[in-house]
């Protein structure tokens, strides 16, 4: 990786904060894709409508444990970067004002003065954490189902049992972190662009000091 990699660009105006460089960025892009193509094919194992419409069952099985395999290398591969390891230190760090900001999202009290954050806020920093483990359980027991010759029959029934209704919740909780982005366009340019407007970071986002 180019050492100006973790260099930030300049803000796209005056009322612009930097929130994410290129490693950030790239590293949710490609996390995401690869997401994407392990939700799209597991669709078409599971959903016989779709498995009849798209065919070819090994490609498809073939291409789903070849992305699967290569979710975590997106975030290895960021770990080279300084910014990008800086943002896992805050979402990995939990505070008191996160135990506040959780109480207002369980009440529904949406005054911003009620929920105070950092560069993440608390429902970010859950989401981050449990998504993490499950793409590391999801790959324990893809593992266990693709070497079929190393591993009792008893562990590959137990495998299939967990990575299936796994996939299943993290296609449910896929679908609630789209739609709460759709709903924050500028979260949205933040991840595009990189800058987020100054008034959304002092709004949303109290607690930050870019």
């Amino acid at each position: 990786m180019s050492p100006r990699a973790d260099t930030p660009a300049p803000p796209a105006s005056a009322s612009d904060v930097r929130r994410f460089g290129r490693p950030q960025k790239w590293v949710h892009r490609a996390t995401a894709a690869l997401m994407g193509v392990c939700v799209v094919t597991a669709a078409c194992l599971y959903i016989p409508e779709f498995a009849e419409l798209v065919g070819r069952r090994a490609l498809v099985v073939r291409v789903h444990e070849l992305a699967g395999l290569a979710l975590p290398v997106p975030v290895l591969a960021g770990l080279a970067s300084r910014a990008f390891r800086a943002d896992l230190g805050h979402l990995n760090r939990f505070g008191p004002h996160d135990r506040v900001w959780l109480r207002a999202a369980l009440r529904r009290d949406k005054r911003t003065t009620s929920r105070p954050a950092g560069k993440f806020n608390a429902g970010q920093k859950i989401y981050a954490s449990w998504i993490a483990g499950a793409t590391l359980v999801m790959l324990g027991t893809g593992l266990l189902m693709w070497f079929t010759h190393l591993t009792p029959l008893m562990w590959r029934t137990s495998a299939t049992f967990v990575h299936d209704w796994l996939a299943l919740t993290i296609g449910i909780v896929l679908a609630g972190h789209i739609g709460m982005a759709l709903g924050d366009p500028e979260a949205r340019r933040g991840l595009r662009t990189g800058s987020v407007s100054k008034n959304w970071a002092d709004t949303e986002h109290p607690l930050w000091r870019p």
